[in-house]
C-alpha cells in the first residue's frame, strides 16, 4: 500500500533573527549556499564563499525565542578561508554542544551560545602543528576532529611524485582544561598520502579521493576505524577488500600500506563519484555521474540502492543527499525522491517549485522531513493510510492499474495502455465489472448486490469468498498501522504470511519481487515463518529435511528472473531471499534444503536446459553468493561453504570442497570426502586421488590414512604415472640432499610401497580384455570339422 505524502510550509523563516536577511542570503551568490543546522535545530549557520555579497562570510540565524549577540564572520582572500562548521560535544558541559570554525591555515575557534546572552568565543585554538600546513577537509565524530592536511615540500624543486603524495590524515580531541577547552594530542592516521576528502559517520571515517588524485590512488576508498586503529582499503565495483591494525606510525604510511596491493589495485577502474554523503546509519552514500546511488557498509562492502535519472543529472547543479530513518532522500535539479533504504523502492517523487533545497534535522519526527528554501521551511510528511473500508479512488484505481499492467504485457501492440483508455475503451469488460462489485459489496454492506447487474450480482456470489479474505487481509493492514508498537509483532505475522502465501500463488514479476524484498527486509522472523509454512518444511523421523510445496510454489522460488531486472534497486530473487533467512534462522538446514531444490529440478527441468534455474547459475553457487554478502562472517563460514560445495554433487564443487578442506588441515574429514565422492565417476576419482597424491609428496600430514587412501587408486594409474605426480610435487630444499635425513618429514620409498606393489600387482586392461581367451580350456581353439 503506498503512503501518500504532503508537502507544507511550517515556517516563512519570520520566526529566525534577521529573517529576511536569511532569505536574501539564501538567494544571493552563483554557487550553492552551504547551510549547517544546529543538532537542536534552533540554530542555522549558513556559509557562503563565493558570489555577492562581495566578502565570503558565515552568518549564524536562530529562533525569535532565543536573544542574544549574534555571530557573523567573513574574510577577504588571499586571508585563509574558513573550511569547517562542525558542531561537537561539549567536554565541559555534558549534553550539549559548541561550534567549531576551522580556518584554512589550521586555526580554530570554538564557540558556544548562552541563552539571554547570544554567541561567546570560549577558545581559539591551533589545529595543526606545522606553520605551513593548509586544511583541505575536515570533519568531527563526538568530541574529536579529524582532518586531512596538506604540508608543502621544504625544497623548492622537489619530485614532482613526492609532492602528490605530501597530505596526512589527523584526529585530534577536544578536551576540557583549566581555561575552558583545550586540544589533545595528534594522533596520526595517515601520512605521505594523496589529498583525501574526510567523512564521519558515528564509528567510522570514511576517506575518499579527492578530484585530482593520481588514477592509482582514485580507485579505491578507505575506511578508518578509531576504536580498533584499523584501516580498511576497499574497491567496492572489483569487490577487493583488505584491512590492517595501524600497531605503529610506521604502519600508516600510505606507501607501505599500499605495498602489498598495488599491482592488483592498478587493473581497477577509477571511481566514478559525483556526490558523497554519509547515512545515519553509518553507510557513504555514493552518487556515480551516470545517476546510481551505491551505499559503501563501514565493512567495505557495497550495495546499489536507486538510479537517478541521467539527464536531470547532466543539467549539473548539487546532489542533496539524507537518510531519515529508513528513507533516502535526495534532491536533484528540483525534484525530490524519496526511496526505501533497504530496498531501493521508490516511494515518492515530488517536483519542488524552488531553485536551491537544503535538508535540516527533524529532531523527535523521524518519519518528517524538513526542507529549507528561499521561501522558507517546508515540512514533507507522510499521511496515514485511509480507511480499507472506502474502495474509492484507491481500490478501483489498484483495479484498473493491475489490469493495465496484465494487458500490456499480453498485447501486440506497441501503443502504451493507460487507465484512462482502459475505463472508456469498453474493450475490456473484467475491470470495469470488478470495478463495480468493490464498489457496490464494500458499501452496502447490509444489501451488497442492490443495483448490479444480473451478471455482476452471480459474480458477486463467486466472489464472496475471496471479497471476505481481502475485507479481512485489509483490516488487518490496518490494525498493524494503527496498532501500539508492542503489539506490531504479533498482527505482522499473520499479515506477512497471508501477504507471502499471496505473492507465491501469483506472477512473480519485478513489482512482486520488489514487494517481497522489502516484506523480508521490514519483518524478516515473520517472513522467515510464512516460508517455512509456504513450503511445508519440516524435518522427518530420520532427521531430514522435506517440502510439500506444490510445483507451482517451486517454480516461483527457483525461477530468475531476467539480467536487467536482478540486483536493480536492491531487488534480490527469491531463493537468495530464502538462503539468506535460513543462513540468520536456520543454518544447519541451508544446505539440504539447496538439495532439496536440486532433486526438484532434476525432475523438473532436463539437466543444463536453459529454460531451468541450473542452465544459467547453479543454485549451490547462488546460496554461496548469499553466504559471501554477510554482514558479518563467522567461523561457522567455511563449514556452510563446504555443506553447500558437497551438497551439489558437482564434480568442481567437490574438488573446490577438498581444495578448501586441505586449506584448513582438516584431514581426517579429507579422506571421508574422497572416500564418498569417489564413487561418483571415474574421472572424479582420478581427480580427487591425484590431488591427494599430490599432498602425499609435499608432507606427511596423511601418513595416519595411507591405509584409506591407497584403495582408491584408479585402475588406469601405472606406477610410472603415481612416481611422475610424486616428484612433481615434492618439495623444494634448501640444502643439499643427504642419504639420511634428521628431521623425519621427507618422502620415503618405505611410504610409497604398499600403493606401487598394489599397483605392479594389479592386472592390466589389456590383461583383462584378453582374460577369457586365456582362461580358455584349450589353446589354441580346436579346428573346425572340415566339409567333404
Amino acid at each position: 500500500m503506498k503512503r501518500a505524502g504532503t508537502l507544507r510550509q511550517v515556517s516563512d523563516l519570520s520566526d529566525f533573527s534577521r529573517g529576511h536577511w536569511l532569505r536574501e542570503l539564501l538567494c544571493r551568490g552563483e554557487e550553492p549556499s552551504h547551510v549547517q543546522p544546529s543538532p537542536d535545530g534552533q540554530h542555522l549557520l549558513v556559509l557562503q564563499k563565493n558570489g555577492p555579497p562581495p566578502l565570503p562570510r558565515v552568518v549564524a540565524f536562530q529562533r525569535h525565542s532565543i536573544a542574544g549577540a549574534d555571530l557573523e564572520r567573513s574574510w577577504q582572500p588571499p586571508q585563509p578561508a574558513l573550511v569547517g562548521l562542525l558542531f561537537l560535544q561539549n567536554p565541559v558541559v555534558l549534553g550539549s554542544w559548541v561550534l567549531a570554525m576551522v580556518w584554512e591555515h589550521g586555526r580554530t575557534e570554538v564557540w558556544h551560545f548562552v541563552v539571554a546572552v547570544g554567541w561567546q568565543l570560549l577558545q581559539t585554538l591551533e589545529l595543526c602543528q606545522g606553520a605551513r600546513a593548509r586544511i583541505v577537509s575536515v570533519c568531527s565524530q563526538g568530541a574529536s576532529l579529524v582532518w586531512c592536511e596538506e604540508r608543502p615540500p621544504l625544497g623548492a624543486h622537489s619530485d614532482v611524485s613526492k609532492c602528490a603524495f605530501r597530505f596526512c590524515v589527523c584526529a585530534r580531541a577536544l578536551e576540557a582544561g583549566e581555561q575552558g577547552v583545550r586540544l589533545g594530542t595528534v594522533r596520526m592516521v595517515l601520512h605521505n598520502s594523496p589529498e583525501y576528502q574526510v567523512l564521519a559517520s558515528p564509528q567510522h571515517i570514511f576517506l575518499v579521493p579527492a578530484a585530482a588524485s593520481f588514477a592509482t590512488t582514485s580507485k579505491f576508498l578507505l575506511i578508518w576505524h578509531p576504536e580498533t586503529a584499523k584501516l580498511t582499503i576497499t574497491a567496492p565495483s572489483a569487490g577487493f577488500i583488505h584491512s590492517k591494525v595501524l600497531h605503529s606510525s610506521s604502519d600508516s604510511d600510505f606507501r607501505k600500506l599500499l605495498l602489498g596491493s598495488v599491482g592488483l589495485l592498478s587493473g581497477f577502474t577509477p571511481l566514478d563519484i559525483h556526490t558523497s554523503a554519509v547515512s545515519n546509519s553509518g553507510g557513504l552514500l555514493l552518487v556515480s555521474t551516470k545517476g546510481a546511488v551505491n551505499v559503501v557498509e563501514p565493512d567495505g562492502t557495497q550495495r546499489h540502492i536507486f538510479d537517478l535519472e541521467v539527464g536531470s543529472l547532466a543539467q549539473g547543479g548539487p546532489v542533496r543527499l539524507k537518510t531519515f530513518g529508513n528513507i533516502l532522500a535526495c534532491v536533484l535539479a528540483g525534484i525530490l525522491y524519496l526511496v526505501d533504504h533497504n530496498s531501493g523502492r521508490l516511494i515518492e517523487k515530488e517536483v519542488l517549485s524552488m531553485k536551491e533545497v537544503h535538508f535540516l534535522e527533524s529532531p523527535g519526527e523521524e518519519d518528517s522531513i524538513q526542507l529549507l528554501t528561499q521561501a522558507g521551511i517546508y515540512s514533507f510528511s507522510f499521511s496515514k493510510p485511509e480507511d480499507s473500508s472506502r474502495p474509492e479512488p484507491c481500490l478501483v484505481e489498484m483495479v484498473f492499474e493491475e489490469a493495465c499492467r496484465y494487458y500490456q504485457r499480453r498485447s501486440l501492440s506497441s501503443s502504451k495502455l493507460t487507465v484512462e483508455k482502459l475505463k472508456k475503451g469498453g474493450a475490456f469488460q473484467a475491470p470495469v465489472a470488478l470495478a463495480a462489485i468493490l464498489q457496490h459489496s464494500l458499501h452496502q454492506k447490509q444489501k451488497p448486490a442492490q443495483g448490479l447487474q444480473d451478471t455482476y450480482a452471480k459474480l458477486l456470489s463467486t466472489m464472496s469468498l475471496e471479497l471476505q479474505s481481502y475485507m479481512s487481509l485489509e483490516l488487518l493492514k490496518t490494525c498493524v498501522v494503527c496498532a501500539p508498537e508492542s503489539e506490531v509483532e504479533s498482527y505482522c505475522k499473520e499479515l506477512v504470511e497471508q501477504e507471502v502465501s499471496r505473492i507465491l500463488h501469483s506472477d512473480m514479476d519485478k513489482d512482486n519481487l520488489a514487494y517481497l524484498n522489502s516484506v523480508f527486509a521490514s519483518f524478516p522472523k515473520a517472513a522467515w515463518k510464512a516460508t517455512r509454512s509456504c513450503l511445508q518444511l519440516q524435518q522427518n523421523g530420520d532427521g531430514l529435511l522435506v517440502a510439500r510445496a506444490t510445483p507451482e510454489v517451486w517454480k516461483k522460488v527457483l525461477g530468475e528472473p531476467q539480467l536487467d531486472d536482478v540486483g536493480q534497486n536492491g531487488m534480490v530473487p527469491l531463493f537468495e531471499l530464502i538462503c539468506a533467512s535460513f543462513l540468520r534462522f536456520k543454518p544447519k538446514w541451508l544446505p539440504s534444503f539447496v538439495e532439496l531444490t536440486q532433486q526438484y529440478v532434476s525432475m523438473s527441468w532436463a539437466y543444463s536446459s536453459k529454460e531451468g534455474p541450473e542452465g544459467r547459475v547453479p543454485l549451490y553457487k547462488r546460496a554461496l553468493g548469499v553466504l559471501a554478502r554477510k554482514n558479518k562472517h563467522s567461523e561457522g563460514d567455511n563449514d556452510m561453504e563446504l555443506e553447500l560445495l558437497l551438497c551439489s554433487k558437482r564434480p568442481k564443487a567437490v574438488l573446490q570442497a577438498l581444495h578448501l578442506l586441505i586449506r584448513l588441515k582438516r584431514w581426517q574429514r579429507v579422506v571421508e570426502v574422497a572416500e564418498k565422492f569417489s564413487k561418483l565417476s571415474p574421472l572424479l576419482n582420478k581427480e580427487i586421488f591425484t590431488t591427494l597424491l599430490a599432498e602425499f609428496a609435499q608432507h606427511r600430514e596423511l601418513d595416519p590414512h595411507l591405509d584409506r587412501l591407497w584403495p582408491l587408486c584408479p585402475a588406469e594409474l601405472t606406477a610410472s604415472d603415481i612416481l611422475t605426480v610424486v616428484l612433481q610435487h615434492l618439495p623444494q630444499s634448501q640444502e643439499d640432499p643427504v642419504p639420511f635425513s634428521s628431521e623425519g618429514n621427507q618422502l620415503t620409498v618405505g611410504l610409497l610401497k604398499p600403493l606401487l606393489q598394489r599397483v605392479v600387482q594389479r592386472p592390466s586392461v589389456q590383461d583383462e580384455m584378453y582374460l577369457d581367451a586365456l582362461q580358455s580350456p584349450t589353446f589354441p581353439p580346436p579346428t573346425p570339422p572340415r566339409e567333404h
